[in-house]
């Protein structure tokens, strides 16, 4: 069983998060941690049809982002992976400066210290140079910095059909199979 924590913030994109909540989902052998933001929150119901609580509903388990005595706190939690996607540039930043303001900080903060595999998947444009000096700070320390950068040679027709092609990348990245879009050199 894989235990795979994921976590939304509140960067635009968050369609990527619930999206990989729902491939997740299709696989037996994962378990999902899910932590919110309560601007992830705002900007579902913005940027999305989807309610929080549907998204909730695709996650095994539930956290809130403000406890920070939830078990993925802990470095004795047993976890395999955590991505947060999309990942604001704020959150990027307390991720960089072990700022542990909240329970998304803090759970990659701890898979950083466990050396554990983290995935960002950075949400903004243009980036400043402080956005790219705090994401080649993490990428230093081993952290996988995936932004949100579709592809075209697969000839996407559909948004859905960006979100799969990144979305497959970052699954790619975890280890897991998937082949939700068209590879390099694939006809």
């Amino acid at each position: 069983m894989k235990r795979i924590i994921v976590a939304i913030t509140g960067a635009s994109g968050s369609i990527y998060g619930i999206d990989l909540l729902q491939k997740l989902k299709e696989i037996a052998d994962v378990e999902t941690w899910l932590v919110m933001s309560d601007w992830a929150k705002k900007n579902i119901e913005i940027e999305t049809d989807w309610q929080v609580a549907d998204v909730e509903k695709l996650a095994d388990h539930v956290e809130d982002n403000d406890n920070l005595a939830s078990s993925i706190s802990s470095g004795s939690f047993r976890v395999d992976a955590m991505v947060v996607a999309p990942a604001s540039m704020k959150t990027v930043a307390g991720i960089c400066y072990g700022l542990d303001l909240d329970l998304i900080m803090r759970a990659s903060g701890v898979m950083i210290k466990e050396q554990k595999k983290l995935i960002l998947m950075p949400r903004e444009t243009p980036l400043s140079a402080i956005h790219l000096e705090n994401l080649l700070k993490l990428a230093k320390l081993g952290v996988q910095i995936i932004p949100a950068i579709p592809s075209f040679y697969g000839r996407p027709a559909t948004i859905q059909d960006l979100i799969d092609q990144t979305n497959m990348r970052l699954l790619d990245n975890l280890g897991i199979e998937g082949d939700y879009a068209k590879r390099w050199g694939e006809k």
